[in-house]
C-alpha cells in the first residue's frame, strides 16, 4: 500500500480540481504533508475589459478590483482546505503563485521533493469554463514524482 509523506496538489477550485482535492486527501494519512499549489494564471492580466476602460485611472481601479476578488476567492478556498486538513491531522501547506501553470508546478517541484503530484483531468470539451492547461507533454516528461490524474467528475 502506498504511504506517501509529501503530496503536491495543484488545484484552483474548478470541478476537476475539487475532485483532485478529494483524492489527495484520501491519499493522506496522519502527519502527511499536503502541499497545495494554487496558480493564478498570468493570462488574466490581459483581461482588463473593453473600451469602457478608456483611461489609466479606470484601468488601475478595475485591475485592483479584479486582484482583490481573486485574492478573496483564493483565501476562502484555502481556509476550507485548512479546516479539512486539520480534521484529518494532515499538515496543509498552501502556496499561491502567479504565472504559467505548467512552469509554476515544475518550479515548485525543483524546490521540494514530493512523493506524488495530484492533478484533475482537463475539463471535457463542451463544458463551460476557462480552459487552463497544466497537463502538457513538457510537464509529463519533466516530472520528478509520480503523477496521479483524477478523472473529471462527470454529472456534477
Amino acid at each position: 500500500m502506498l504511504k506517501p509523506k509529501h503530496i503536491l496538489l495543484a488545484s484552483h477550485g474548478t470541478p476537476g480540481a475539487r475532485a483532485a482535492e478529494r483524492a489527495a486527501f484520501a491519499l493522506c494519512g496522519p502527519k502527511t504533508t499536503l502541499h497545495h499549489l494554487i496558480v493564478v494564471p498570468d493570462f488574466w492580466k490581459g483581461m482588463m475589459g473593453d473600451d469602457w476602460l478608456n483611461n489609466a485611472s479606470t484601468r488601475d481601479t478595475y485591475g485592483r478590483y479584479v486582484e482583490a476578488e481573486l485574492e478573496g476567492e483564493v483565501r476562502r478556498h484555502i481556509a476550507s482546505l485548512e479546516r479539512q486538513a486539520a480534521k484529518r491531522r494532515i499538515r496543509y501547506r498552501p502556496e499561491v503563485v502567479f504565472g504559467k501553470p505548467e512552469q509554476c508546478l515544475l518550479d515548485c517541484l525543483k524546490r521540494r521533493r514530493m512523493d506524488f503530484v495530484v492533478l484533475g483531468a482537463p475539463r471535457p470539451k463542451g463544458r463551460a469554463g476557462l480552459r487552463s492547461r497544466m497537463l502538457t507533454e513538457k510537464l509529463l516528461r519533466a516530472l520528478p514524482a509520480r503523477l496521479l490524474i483524477i478523472p473529471y467528475p462527470h454529472g456534477r
